[in-house]
């Protein structure tokens, strides 16, 4: 990604939670409805179904997804977690201790979402003509 018009810190923050969200931003981004309840409990195991549930909201949140669940407030992971009937949240230590599995499951919640990354193709050539179509 090119970031030249971003500060340092911009840069260094980009991705990242930068305070606990409020109770607000819980409800918007990090509700789960039937449909996301519906593809998170597919998952096999607590671990997985929080984590898989996490990265989504994070996704919805931040606009990208997180590498390290465990960078998520405590807050978010308690809620998410209560959501999902899971008491103990901690378990979210267990997510993804094959690299693979938050890969896949980046993938699972872009092909069942429709979320794509703007820096592949064809995706970056739309946004381009988009912004350029809007800006002139």
């Amino acid at each position: 990604m090119s970031a030249d018009f971003l500060t340092d810190s911009q840069v260094q923050n980009y991705g990242r939670y930068a305070a606990e969200p409020n109770e607000v931003q819980l409800a918007r981004y990090f509700h789960l409805d039937e449909r996301d309840l519906d593809f998170v409990n597919h998952r096999r195991g607590r671990h997985n179904r929080l984590g898989i549930a996490l990265q989504l909201t994070t996704a919805r949140f931040l606009g990208t997804f997180i590498n390290d669940a465990m960078q998520i407030p405590a807050g978010v992971r308690h809620y998410v977690a209560a959501q999902l009937g899971i008491p103990r949240p901690e378990i979210l230590s267990r997510y993804a201790q094959r690299e693979n599995t938050r890969w896949e499951h980046h993938a699972l919640i872009r092909q069942h979402y429709g979320y794509h990354d703007f820096g592949d193709q064809p995706w970056s050539f739309r946004l381009k003509r988009l912004l350029y179509v809007r800006a002139w």
